[in-house]
């Protein structure tokens, strides 16, 4: 037997079976069960910077699944080790390093299968190098539509370009960002706006995407608009911006990008040039619904929303309650992260694939694409385009920490004009 690391996991050790993934990014190969693993699954996620406690959840979570089926995907002992795509430097995702696991992934021939990315920039670096390998890849948190479907914000011959073999490896569990631009903007007129100022993370194709998809979905409910602008990550302050803003008599602010953008400062200059959120209300994607927005914005955040592609923690039954109970014994108080339950679906998803397919790499991905979910999402199956079957959004408000507000499934017809 040999233990895991972090966590309630225990110590960590290595196996001459699994020797892992050799890559100074990735720790050691954690394995808990009996007898010797005779397969690897590796995470792939933003271990640093403003990401780190939700990372470190996700990472977490996925032990919990793999703890509570003993290790065993069917008759297949299952070795885990969780890997860093993010640098110290800034603390975001980083494209070398992204392409450099995929292609250390791809090498390792007992890597099965991948959990992650949560960036989709770091996914579209994946993606195609682990496509040419074979690899299945399930995401726990990327919402860009390009990723699986396609679009008229789409670069680069994306999504199709991403696969090079033709067939799909790729799939995740929560709804792309047509969904959340939908529900945002429906969200956005329930709220009484009438013409939203947008603003989004300048040379980040996520967030420009994001901003589109909110915009396009807005036009559709007839929405008007204060205006459109991109904030620079790496500047001091946003004053200038925000006095723009303001000028523009908007009557609400949305916010796509990451709170690693430096969107704490967007957040704090927004209160103090444009007003506090119950005057002027702030929303945003995902990018920002994590624990790290409120702490580092500090009351600025207070009142703000942020959305969730799914359903919130607190939200889930079944299955999902219950990991939900175990990683409340493991985070040393702090609140649970909103996407670390969807790291711990496709951990489920991950090993009943295994199960069903044995260590064969190309019937894995055919077991994931036949697959209707690891249960502690609720039912669901996953679309050919690799995106889950079902698209609820949550929208949290922020106190002392994010809670649920609402629940929005938006119409279909409004997807689609969200995904342009």
């Amino acid at each position: 037997m040999v233990g895991g690391c972090g966590g309630g996991s225990g110590s960590t050790s290595t196996t001459a079976a699994i020797p892992g993934v050799p890559r100074d990014t990735c720790g050691d190969v954690e394995y808990s069960g009996d007898g010797t693993p005779q397969a690897l699954i590796v995470s792939d996620l933003p271990m640093q910077g403003d990401s780190a406690e939700r990372s470190r959840q996700q990472v977490e979570a996925i032990r919990i699944v793999l703890d509570e089926r003993d290790w065993k995907a069917g008759p297949v002992a299952v070795a885990f080790q969780a890997c860093d795509d993010s640098i110290a430097k800034t603390g975001l995702w980083d494209p070398p390093t992204c392409r450099a696991n995929a292609r250390a992934y791809a090498k390792d021939q007992k890597v099965l299968g991948v959990i992650g990315t949560y960036n989709s920039g770091c996914a579209a670096e994946e993606i195609p190098i682990l496509n040419k390998a074979g690899v299945a890849m399930i995401s726990p948190g990327n919402t860009a539509v390009c990723l699986t479907e396609p679009s008229s914000n789409c670069e680069d011959g994306q999504p199709q370009s991403l696969y090079p073999t033709g067939r799909r490896n790729y799939a995740r569990v929560v709804p792309n960002d047509a969904f959340q631009g939908a529900a945002l903007a429906e969200f956005a007129k329930q709220q009484g706006m009438e013409r939203p100022f947008v603003l989004y993370a300048a040379d980040d194709p996520t967030s420009t995407g994001q901003a589109t998809n909110f915009r396009a979905a807005a036009q559709a409910l007839g929405l008007g608009s204060a205006g459109l602008a991109t904030w620079d990550p790496k500047a001091t302050n946003y004053t200038r911006l925000f006095k723009k803003v303001k000028r523009s008599a908007t009557d609400g602010v949305v916010l796509a990008g990451l709170i690693e953008e430096n969107g704490a400062q967007v957040i704090q200059d927004k209160a103090k040039v444009v007003g506090a959120n119950e005057k002027v209300p702030l929303v945003a994607f995902d990018g920002f619904a994590q624990q790290s927005t409120i702490d580092r914005s500090g009351s600025a955040s207070r009142g703000m929303f942020a959305s969730v592609p799914g359903r919130a923690p607190e939200s889930l039954t079944g299955q999902g309650s219950a990991l939900v109970h175990d990683l409340k014994g493991e985070v040393d108080g702090e609140p649970v992260e909103q996407f670390a339950p969807y790291a711990g679906e496709a951990a489920a998803l991950m090993m009943d694939a295994i199960a069903d397919a044995g260590t064969h790499r190309a019937a894995v991905v055919r077991a994931i694409f036949a697959s209707s979910g690891g249960g502690i999402l609720g039912p669901f199956r996953i679309e050919p385009s690799g995106d889950p079957s079902v698209g609820p959004i949550t929208l949290l408000k922020a106190g002392s920490t994010f809670s649920p507000y609402r629940e929005i499934t938006p119409k279909a017809s409004l997807v689609t004009a969200a995904r342009g």
